[in-house]
């Protein structure tokens, strides 16, 4: 059965919105339907960012950054683009706020894993810091945290994740989810966090509005981390988006667009997301996030071309290696879940000996999509164990699931974390069989067919004429869209003229809309040729994009989902 394909419905009392004068009727129709209080809040003016005095953890993480201004400052940063983008802009604004020293320390994900552990601690302190800085990171370290206050290394945990039972013994933490923050932007993520700190710190150094600057870097890391778009992110991701375009940006962002071939002048917030993002996070999965921070701050434009050469090539390794891991774990699905039982289990838990680490979150999301189950899938690491990464569904809690399956199971589940949709954890390197067992256990317990139905939500319908290359530009630069402001997503029937099959796996068609004799392209990624043919009625899910591919831009739709509806 083919996902259900259901409209969002309006905001209650939306229809005594007063909106600007000359808003495009596809505008309301579609912004009608997003999370928002009233059409102010598409307002994304840069004084509508919640102020940074509203913030009040900063305050401390700017009188302990003040008491290490002339000491040795080692910024602790996280191994994804999020962690990257952070630990690069602490770095720049300390330097030019005038602290004598400044470092970055990444750790080896494959060697000291993950946040600031005790062997994290044991490495950076061999420089004798005076302060860690954390970005992205921290908030669960309770023994690194100990470790580095044990060797008299002051400690700022700057974080944006969920805090445990416990917190740190740091000697200040600045984190809008902490209990009993009264601060708003609970959305942020890491980077975000970072950029509240540098702006209240500039702001005491008399140089408000410098961490700005890096705004570019703040709206990267907060489309990589896939973080919750309200108005607070937006209007971050909005001018760094602005400051990207204009060419006031990283010598390192706009080497990252050229390898990317996406040109900064036109550079939107989903090519942050899928082609600028995945090439910095390429770096912290094969190989060493700090080529990823040496490209964001280097000055030289040269230098930064060359490193982001090497994220690219990186990035061509891990979709290699990504694509081959995929294809073994649909051949092992076909096999032994599918043809055996002729139903995929509540929850889909793969391992496979010659999988890479830092590549099983891919897995687990591409077979969470493909087969709306919650999945894990488990690699080998060095340390003997087992490294594993889950996606999930909704009503399916990971983080309460793995907490109930290790209470169960006492010394079968080593490290664990995450949070609803998404958890990693290491497991005993004989405990997979059981940990599959336990998981489709609870998922029986916990999951029906309710939850394995797949739902397609969309905008509605457009009218005739507004299939155009004006609502299609006007759409793209109404954003930045994301996460809990999802890009905007339509329904309607259509008659298909033609199609052929594109670079081995896309689908390009022609169609007509109906009641228009007009002629519109459209392409289905990932999509060969279905059960119809042309002349068949087809009812679509789409979105309208702006192709830039030849000179002169024309309109193109997206087709999320195909349903034939007869000839």
């Amino acid at each position: 059965m083919g996902p259900g394909i259901v409209q969002r419905p309006p905001i209650p009392g939306s229809e005594q919105w007063v909106w600007p004068e000359g808003t495009h009727r596809v505008l309301r129709q579609v912004f009608s339907r997003r999370l928002i209080g009233s059409p102010r809040e598409l307002d994304l003016a840069l004084k509508n960012l919640r102020p940074v005095g509203e913030f009040d953890a900063v305050e401390d993480g700017v009188e302990l950054l003040l008491r290490h201004r002339k000491g040795r400052v080692v910024i602790a940063g996280d191994f994804d683009a999020d962690g990257a983008t952070g630990a690069a802009l602490l770095r720049l604004c300390l330097q030019d706020f005038g602290f004598e020293s400044v470092d970055v320390f990444i750790p080896d994900r494959f060697e000291l894993g993950y946040g600031l552990t005790p062997a994290a601690v044991e490495r950076i302190g061999r420089g004798s810091p005076s302060l860690i800085l954390t970005v992205d990171n921290g908030i669960t370290s309770i023994t690194g945290t100990a470790a580095a206050r044990d060797c008299g290394i002051d400690v700022l945990i700057t974080d944006h994740h969920l805090p445990g039972p416990e917190l740190p013994c740091a000697n200040a933490i600045v984190n809008p989810n902490l209990d009993g923050s009264s601060f708003g932007g609970k959305s942020l993520a890491g980077v975000g966090v970072a950029f509240y700190l540098m702006a209240a710190l500039g702001r005491r150094l008399d140089a408000a509005g410098h961490a700005a600057r890096y705004l570019d870097l703040v709206a990267i890391g907060t489309m990589a981390d896939m973080v919750k778009l309200d108005r607070s992110n937006r209007i971050l991701i909005d001018h760094g988006l602005a400051r990207i375009r204009a060419g006031r940006c990283r010598p390192g962002v706009r080497a990252l667009c050229q390898v990317a071939k996406v040109p900064y002048a036109a550079v939107t917030a989903s090519h942050l997301a899928y082609q600028i993002a995945p090439r910095l996070n390429a770096a912290g999965r094969l190989d060493d996030m700090r080529v990823g921070v040496r490209c964001l701050v280097s000055e030289s434009g040269d230098e930064a071309l060359a490193l982001a050469e090497t994220l690219n090539e990186l990035n061509l390794e891990r979709r290699a290696i990504g694509a081959r891991m995929d294809a073994e774990a649909l051949e092992h699905l076909n096999a032994e879940i599918l043809v055996d039982s002729q139903a995929a289990p509540p929850v889909v838990c793969l391992f496979q000996e010659n999988w890479h680490e830092g590549l099983v979150g891919l897995v687990a999301s591409r077979i969470k999509e493909r087969f709306h189950r919650p999945a894990f899938a488990f690699a080998p690491n060095d340390s003997g164990t087992l490294k594993g990464s889950g996606r999930s569904v909704r009503g399916f809690h990971l983080r309460d699931a793995l907490v109930d399956v290790d209470a169960a199971n006492p010394g079968l589940i080593g490290r664990f974390g995450g949070h609803a949709m998404a958890a990693g954890l290491t497991l005993r390197r004989d405990g997979f069989a059981d940990f599959r067992t336990a998981m489709e256990s609870l998922g029986t317990e916990r999951l029906g067919p309710e939850h394995f139905a797949e739902r397609i939500f969309t905008d509605g319908e457009l009218r005739t004429g507004e299939l155009s290359l004006e609502v299609a530009t006007l759409l793209r630069d109404a954003g930045p869209w994301g996460q809990g402001f999802p890009e905007p997503l339509f329904e309607g029937t259509f008659r298909l003229i033609r199609q052929r099959v594109v670079g081995d796996a896309h689908l390009k068609m022609t169609l007509a809309a109906e009641g228009d004799a007009s002629r519109l392209d459209a392409i289905a990624f990932n999509r060969q040729s279905g059960e119809w043919k042309p002349g068949d009625r087809l009812r679509l899910a789409y979105r309208l994009d702006v192709n830039e591919y030849y000179v002169t831009p024309s309109l193109q739709l997206i087709v999320e989902h195909v349903r034939p509806t007869g000839s």
